[in-house]
């Protein structure tokens, strides 16, 4: 029973390491793929802009031409009511001269909209640059230090993963299935805890209890957190065997 107990113990502290490890990454991974995201998000409002500044000028340059051509066709009709020979034709002169003016004074009217929109499109698209590069230079840290963990730590939790996986398949798999269920209802994954000073996570264990559990000889199971209690020997021999 004290090798199962043990085995137990060297899984807690492989499983705590590991913890420990993909804690230090943290929230890291998340917020790289957030900014990244972001990137993407601003990358994109910035081409819609861009396309919408080249399409306000397009716009602009075919009302000019507009324009000038519709002040050309009244000029036009202008000197031909000087020489129309009756009302009829100088009415339909006159209804052709008072359409190109309308369409004038409504091409005009669009063309200081478009120049109104053309200055807030210059704000944004300064403002959306800034934003993106800001952005940039924030993934580029948050990636860097990310890489850096994972490099600093992959070694490491590749070995104990690796050492996880030996240990579950020489463990009963009824302490194994035990185990992971345990540690998988607990927030803190903390399935197997050391007795110390009598008690289990600050909770006093009942006298008989604390002699049985330094008996070594069965499998404690605390009757407040449903956790596995144990001798803390287990533990420092757990440091020992997996000092990685």
């Amino acid at each position: 029973m004290q090798e199962v107990l043990q085995q137990l113990a060297n899984l807690q502290y492989i499983d705590s390491r590991i913890d420990e490890i993909r804690q230090l990454r943290g929230d890291l991974p998340e917020e790289v793929l957030d900014i990244e995201t972001n990137i993407v998000r601003y990358e994109a409002k910035l081409k819609q802009l861009e396309d919408e500044q080249t399409s306000l000028i397009t716009e602009k340059s075919k009302l000019e031409l507009d324009i000038e051509s519709s002040m050309g066709k009244t000029k036009k009709y202008e000197e031909q009511q000087l020489t129309v020979r009756n009302n009829r034709e100088y009415d339909a002169l006159t209804k052709e001269i008072e359409a190109q003016k309308q369409f004038v004074d409504n091409a005009v009217s669009r063309i200081e909209e478009i120049e109104r929109r053309q200055e807030e499109v210059v704000v944004e698209i300064e403002a959306h640059k800034v934003n993106l590069e800001e952005t940039q230079v924030l993934f580029k840290e948050k990636k860097e230090n990310l890489d850096s963990v994972i490099e600093s730590t992959k070694s490491e939790e590749e070995k104990l993963l690796a050492k996880r996986d030996d240990l579950e398949k020489e463990l009963d798999s009824r302490y194994v299935r035990s185990y992971n269920r345990l540690r998988e209802g607990l927030t803190n994954g903390i399935a197997v805890v050391a007795m110390e000073k009598g008690a289990a996570l600050g909770m006093a264990l009942p006298p008989q209890t604390q002699v049985e559990i330094r008996r070594k000889n069965k499998v404690i199971i605390d009757e407040h957190s449903g956790r596995i209690v144990i001798d803390p020997s287990f533990f420092d021999e757990a440091r020992k065997q997996l000092k990685i």
